[in-house]
């Protein structure tokens, strides 16, 4: 086997993931395993960039002249802006980074056709008005070259990489009670104290690689879009197998079907997918945006996904046909994710959702000409929306082409891989190349991997044993001075996520602020606002009909992962009010304590 991601996205400890149940057994994959071959002659595990300035050696700082006021895990969106907003502050602060280079997301997932489903003077950071008046943008939605570029831009403009030290991982942070603050060690033998810690580390972020029998023996190449060489891979003329049509397998797969002589489409689960109608910017569109800068955000940071659209606050029932296609229609060539939110009712009622449904089905039907071929990428299993639309471009169409072939796993699922390719319960698919689109251990995988102990040695993972478990999605009981940014509680992956990390780490910066005018070492929530919180929660999502997905934001696609619907789906304006009405109460639901000055 020849794998071929870059370096090992599980970091140089010996780690065990779990892995996806549906198209392979149950049980622990050695990562080391997917590690044990170097790269065909001619390759190297080249960690360079697409951008040369996002790969620079930095210098550690002195960090035993003082204990640092905040340590910042990840250099992603989210990272980035802590290391800025935090140092405009005046803290000390450093970061660490298991990537050579700043991006987070967009700097692992180069795999074909990666693209932002939010638009793209949408999906950008709202804090510096020079930022947005300066840089162009060149297409309606951006895809991944240009937002790494972006994000390089931003790290250069702000000097952000300077306060990170990249190609490194954090291992464990525990906290000691005794001087209220934590020690983080790496695995690049940092062994730093801090009295902050900011956990930057994305929420799709760890891999989930495919427990199939049989893996390590396949003699081809093998990729994971979440960690794609950063050179590129030419797949002309030859036979690529893609395991799994979430969004990285159905964005990628128009374009590999372009190139290899053939093309196996491995499907468990059908996704809804709508066209992203993308469209280059020209210079007058981009003035017309940038003048209504202040309006669009504004509208965004009111509206429920961080976007400058809202739903028809109508049911989808209550108007006509002819008008609510036509709404619909409007939608569809809008692009992408937002026609989830057509109407208000779309995903709470279940008549009302089937409206939308049958809409996007005549639309896959109408670009699939096997109509067998359509009745099984019609997803059949969950409301529309209740999974993530994925954004796509010609991807339906791609199943028109004689060199791609849609295998059905419900039908027959895959029974092993062997040393030339796929052997599903009826048949055998010769392969020269293996394309894992199997996603990730969204939003606490991450975590997961890291050994946090709070107080009495408490672990995070002891602590979450049943499920995530925060207040506001920003801080664990137990855990003083500990922030996640766009975790579980929050409403992270169902709005902007860059508008979601700018709101949290504000507000982590506000209530550093409040700690150190007032004199107070630690902030932790209560017990009771974590309950309290759980509840308000599910309580939102009970009134949905998300939780009635196997989606992965219920955690279904990881083995023995406790079935809770983590992200906050009352809306970004909703729960930013909560936020701040929160802070200004003083911090109620958080405990707030002095004992070290004391």
């Amino acid at each position: 086997m020849r794998q071929l991601w870059p370096r090992n996205p599980f970091g140089s400890v010996h780690l065990r993931v779990r892995v996806l149940d549906d198209i392979g057994v149950p049980r622990s994959v050695d990562t080391n395993a997917l590690h044990c071959r170097s790269p065909p002659s001619g390759r190297t595990r080249s960690s360079t960039n697409q951008s040369t300035r996002s790969v620079t050696t930095m210098t550690d700082p002195d960090f035993s002249t003082a204990p640092l006021d905040v340590v910042v895990i990840g250099a992603g969106v989210a990272g980035m802006y802590a290391m800025h907003r935090l140092r405009e502050q005046g803290l000390r602060v450093h970061g660490f980074e298991a990537g050579s280079g700043v991006g987070g997301t967009w700097y692992f997932n180069r795999y074909p056709g990666a693209r932002c489903d939010v638009e793209s003077f949408d999906y950008s950071y709202s804090f510096s008005e020079e930022l947005q008046q300066d840089w162009d943008w060149s297409e309606k939605y951006a895809a991944q070259p240009e937002i790494l570029s972006y994000l390089d831009h931003v790290a250069d403009r702000f000097d952000l990489r300077t306060g990170f030290t990249f190609d490194t991982r954090v291992l464990s942070a525990q906290f000691d009670e005794g001087t209220a603050t934590w020690r983080v060690q790496t695995d690049g033998g940092h062994d730093v104290t801090s009295r902050f810690v900011v956990c930057a580390t994305g929420s799709l972020s760890t891999a989930n690689v495919p427990n199939i029998a049989g893996r390590e023996t396949f003699g081809g190449e093998v990729f994971h879009t979440g960690f794609w060489p950063h050179e590129g891979v030419d797949f002309t003329g030859k036979r690529v197998g893609v395991i799994g049509t979430g969004s990285s397998g159905i964005q990628s797969i128009p374009l590999i079907a372009e190139q290899a002589d053939h093309l196996y489409v491995f499907q468990r689960s059908a996704n809804y997918s709508v066209p992203a109608g993308n469209t280059p910017l020209d210079d007058k569109r981009r003035a017309e945006i940038k003048a209504g800068y202040a309006e669009r955000r504004a509208l965004s940071k009111r509206s429920g996904g961080g976007s400058p659209f809202v739903s028809d606050p109508r049911s989808a029932l209550e108007v006509s046909e002819a008008e609510r296609n036509a709404a619909y229609e409007e939608r569809w060539k809008l692009g992408g994710v937002l026609f989830a939110k057509t109407f208000a009712d779309q995903t709470s009622n279940i008549e009302a959702n089937g409206t939308a449904a049958a809409f996007a089905e005549r639309k896959i039907r109408s670009e699939v000409q096997d109509q067998a071929i359509a009745d099984l990428l019609i997803p059949n299993d969950h409301p529309i929306g209740t999974k993530r639309i994925v954004t796509d471009t010609n991807y339906y169409q791609s199943y028109n082409r004689d060199n791609v072939s849609l295998v059905d796993l419900k039908s027959a699922p895959i029974e092993a891989i062997d040393e030339t390719g796929i052997k599903t319960a009826d048949a055998h698919y010769e392969l020269d190349a293996l394309v894992f689109a199997t996603g990730f251990d969204a939003m606490t995988g991450a975590l997961d991997r890291i050994e946090i102990r709070g107080r009495n040695g408490e672990t995070l993972r002891e602590n979450w044993h049943a499920g995530p478990r925060t207040y506001l999605g920003l801080g664990v009981h137990g855990f003083p001075n500990l922030f996640i940014v766009t975790g579980p509680g929050s409403p992270s992956v169902l709005s902007n996520m860059i508008l979601a990390a700018e709101q949290h780490v504000d507000w982590i910066a506000g209530a550093i602020n409040h700690l150190d005018s007032a004199g107070i070492d630690t902030i932790e929530p209560s017990a009771e606002a974590v309950d309290n919180w759980l509840d308000e929660c599910s309580r939102r999502a009970s009134a949905t009909l998300f939780p009635s997905a196997n989606s992965w934001y219920m955690g279904a696609n990881i083995p023995g992962k406790p079935r809770i619907f983590m992200p906050f789906i009352g809306g970004f304006g909703v729960y930013s009010d909560i936020c701040a009405d929160v802070a200004a109460a003083g911090y109620r639901g958080f405990e707030l304590n002095s004992a070290v000055h004391a």
